[in-house]
């Protein structure tokens, strides 16, 4: 296998499998409604709270990989909802598709042969690369993927 096709393949399992760390899908599987919104003592966020700020930052994340024109929601209050518990059962099933649909368009970016993942991002004065990008993701994915599984452990739901 070339080598630029193992770092890609190394980069969606990062993204997708439970490698060192439960994936955050795993992590959100089969959680109740009435603990979506709980806060167990000790806890400063909620179920709610992590998946809707997965979601917002994997949304501007993968946008911001793919165009000039992506504007970033403002930081830290645009990352985080302002509901503690989900408006409704409609509101949470969007939120977790809207995860797994992100999480896919990363996959997808990355696994694009024209996408050069060492490349600058032309917008970026920082030097950024979708690179940076994809590995951030995972990172912050796996960290409150974390989170979610003390919170599901410390309301016996793990």
């Amino acid at each position: 296998m070339p080598k630029d096709a193992e770092l890609r393949d190394h980069l969606v399992r990062l993204l997708t499998a439970p490698w060192a760390h439960i994936t955050a899908e795993a992590a959100l599987d089969g959680i109740p409604a009435e603990h979506r919104g709980a806060r167990p003592h000790g806890h400063v966020h909620t179920i709610w709270q992590l998946v809707e700020h997965l979601r917002i930052c994997q949304d501007d994340l993968v946008k911001y990989s793919q165009s000039a024109d992506h504007e970033s929601p403002q930081f830290p209050d645009g990352y985080w909802p302002s509901e503690v518990v989900p408006p409704s059962e409609e509101a949470w099933a969007a939120s977790l598709a809207g995860f797994s649909e992100g999480l896919q368009r990363m996959v997808t970016l990355v696994q694009d042969p024209a996408c050069d993942l060492f490349a600058d991002l032309p917008w970026s004065s920082e030097g950024h690369t979708v690179l940076r990008e994809v590995m951030i993701l995972a990172d912050h994915n796996a960290y409150h993927a974390g989170q979610i599984m003390q919170l599901r452990k410390a309301l016996s739901t793990a």
